[in-house]
């Protein structure tokens, strides 16, 4: 008798044994599978983070309008970690687009990596009153550039733009004089007159943002020597110091720069350089006073000067 209970006592300590062996083998093999199951998640997550996709653009060049826009879009996009929306958007001044929502917009940026910065330009953006508040409400911390140069200059070629698209398609257009004086003054009601008074249209965006994520833009001095400028702009936007000097030739023929990146060249299509439509010295002369105190206003909203006129 005495011997079938220590048998079974004995049968009992090897079974109890067993099943703790067994259940820390459950514990480790759960405890694998588990790590196995997070890393495999974390290095999905950081695939999806770091994988090619269209993103809302963290900066836009807002204006203005025969500013030099598109020659300050394509210098940025020799920057590698700049990527640029190819088309002008007009998603914010155009209502039909807006009502497209902010999935449409993102639909015509480009395809990016998370390091970089997707950038469009809109130039129509600048002189139009909704967009500021529209595109706050996109993104408060968005950086914006504004490339200015001369508002007689700007306005010449302004007028000459349109001219040339005019008589492309065989529609008659007035002399820029006519259109730009009544009874002998300057019109203000011109409306390539309007998008030169850079105070005025500045004051509704400072109205918005912080003058700290507005940067200006040289627009002649652009022209003149790209790489001072970029270099002001890669800081703005908080790039690391990329484009230099090398990156730009001067084409004689049109008096324009030209870009160069991996051994090719790129020069800004045929409109940029078009010989601009003829103004009197005497109405260039009350164009230049009349923008004076506009230029003024505007040179103490940005704290800089130019020398215009």
């Amino acid at each position: 008798m005495l011997w079938t209970v220590l048998f079974a006592l004995l049968l009992i300590l090897v079974l109890q044994t067993q099943m703790f062996v067994c259940l820390k083998e459950l514990r480790t093999r759960h405890s694998t599978l588990s790590f196995s199951s997070s890393s495999s998640r974390s290095s999905s997550s950081s695939s999806s983070y770091n994988k090619t996709q269209q993103r809302l653009p963290g900066a836009i060049i807002i204006g203005v309008r025969k500013g030099g826009t598109r020659a300050l879009l394509e210098m940025l996009n020799l920057h590698p970690d700049v990527e640029v929306a190819k088309a002008e958007v007009h998603y914010f001044n155009v209502e039909e687009h807006y009502r497209r929502r902010l999935d449409w917009y993102r639909s015509q940026m480009p395809l990016t990596s998370s390091g970089q910065l997707t950038l469009e330009k809109t130039p129509g953006y600048f002189a139009s009153p909704p967009v500021p508040e529209r595109v706050w409400n996109m993104n408060p911390a968005v950086r914006l550039l504004l490339i200015v140069r001369d508002p007689a200059v700007r306005l010449i070629s302004d007028y000459t733009q349109v001219l040339h698209n005019r008589l492309t398609r065989h529609k008659p257009y007035q002399p820029l004089e006519e259109l730009l004086l009544h009874n002998g003054q300057i019109d203000p009601g011109y409306k390539a007159l309007q998008r030169s008074l850079y105070y005025h249209h500045l004051t509704q965006w400072l109205d918005v943002f912080p003058k700290k994520q507005i940067h200006v833009v040289d627009g002649d001095a652009l022209i003149r020597d790209p790489f001072p400028e970029l270099r002001k702009a890669e800081r703005f936007l908080k790039l690391s110091p990329r484009i230099n000097p090398d990156n730009f030739y001067l084409n004689t023929t049109k008096g324009f720069y030209c870009l160069l990146s991996d051994g090719h060249d790129k020069c800004l299509d045929e409109s940029k350089g078009r010989p601009h439509a003829p103004l009197s010295a005497q109405v260039l002369r009350k164009l230049c006073r009349y923008f004076e105190q506009p230029n003024k206003m505007f040179f103490e909203m940005i704290g800089r000067s130019f020398s215009w006129c």
